[in-house]
């Protein structure tokens, strides 16, 4: 018994100290962390600055779905608008196993070395099941990670359309008011619509493979008529010859389609990040494109469709995710689901039922 009544003070006690387990000095230093609010405008002012720590933390922010940091993402995007859109911003994808987080930090190194500010923002596959994320691009490009002139940011791709994460957009203005004037922005390359990260670049850069069967596979895909470029990587050894092969198929399939609006025709291009080869003569090919979109104005006309992509799809999500937050749609929507699966209303007319219920 005496036992017993030892055992129930013992919990008792546990329970009444949270700091039991804990030294003096560590439940201090928790206390004062929670106490800690985030001075939002020093965070500003170190992004301005060119902060990389400031500038990570702030894009963890404007990451975050809760409500309570929804005024201070305003704070933080309203203050480092005035400071964005002077970089040039690259998209770059292709399907896995291409070798884009070689031939992105080959890019970067190069870009870097030449005195530009370089911003890597590398979106990782999220799994459709557990919603994780490797997030391993700082470990493939540890080279370019230890740069000065460099900065490298992995976010999960969550659901978003084509592989880009939701706060892309976002994260690109924020790298461009802490000085980055390049932007290298690589997208998951699993087959998605690639409209996203077309939308929100200035150059669309294609990377492919000689030898696998992709010469065709790329012909009908519609990515191609958005490349700007396609580069052909893993240009080396034994693949050289079936990667000029490549290269032939793809200027074929390149001239089948209309000629772009700013009159820049598409380049084909042999490299091999591995090796290093052909990157310098991918960034002259930019160099001569941004030129010449400069020149004809192409440049900010298509900066000025960007804008209005921006905020027809900032529309959109915002509906979207008041619909699904709106408690009669939380209610209705399991039993419209069921009725959907007992084959008692086609997804059609339930979809017009919880719009009007929304309305309503």
């Amino acid at each position: 018994m005496s036992s017993s009544k030892n055992r129930k003070s013992a919990l008792k006690e546990t329970k009444s100290d949270p700091n039991l387990n804990l030294s003096q000095s560590s439940a201090e230093k928790i206390k004062a962390l929670r106490r800690e609010s985030k001075d939002i405008q020093k965070l500003i002012e170190g992004i301005l600055n060119g902060n990389k720590t400031n500038l990570s933390q702030a894009i963890t922010l404007i990451e975050s779905r809760s409500k309570r940091h929804a005024e201070d993402i305003k704070t933080i995007i309203s203050s480092c608008l005035p400071h964005s859109n002077k970089s040039l911003r690259i998209g770059i994808t292709g399907v896995p196993g291409v070798g884009k987080s070689t031939f992105i930090e080959q890019l970067g190194l190069l870009l870097a070395g030449k005195g530009h500010k370089v911003a890597v923002l590398a979106v990782d596959p999220s799994s459709s099941v557990t919603r994780g994320s490797i997030l391993g691009d700082k470990t493939r490009m540890e080279k370019l990670v230890q740069h000065p002139n460099a900065f490298i940011r992995p976010t999960a791709s969550g659901e978003s359309l084509g592989g880009v994460a939701r706060k892309t957009r976002e994260s690109i203005l924020l790298c461009e008011a802490a000085g980055f004037d390049i932007m290298l922005i690589e997208t998951v390359g699993v087959g998605q619509s690639e409209t996203a990260v077309h939308s929100m670049t200035d150059f669309f850069l294609l990377l492919k493979l000689a030898g696998a069967g992709d010469e065709l596979q790329g012909i009908k895909r519609g990515i191609i008529e958005m490349a700007d470029a396609i580069v052909i990587n893993k240009a080396d050894g034994e693949n050289i010859k079936a990667a000029k092969k490549a290269k032939v198929e793809f200027n074929r399939a390149l001239h089948m389609y209309p000629s772009k609006a700013n009159g820049w025709e598409p380049k084909v291009k042999l490299a091999s990040a591995l090796k290093n080869e052909g990157i310098e003569n991918v960034w002259n090919m930019l160099s001569d494109y941004f030129s010449k979109a400069k020149g004809n104005g192409f440049f900010e006309e298509k900066r000025a469709s960007q804008n209005k992509f921006w905020l027809t799809q900032s529309i959109e999500d915002s509906l979207k995710k008041e619909f699904y937050q709106n408690e009669i749609i939380k209610a209705e929507f399991p039993k419209i689901l069921q009725k959907i699966q007992g084959q008692d209303l086609s997804p059609f007319e339930a979809a017009e039922y919880l719009l009007n219920k929304a309305k309503s």
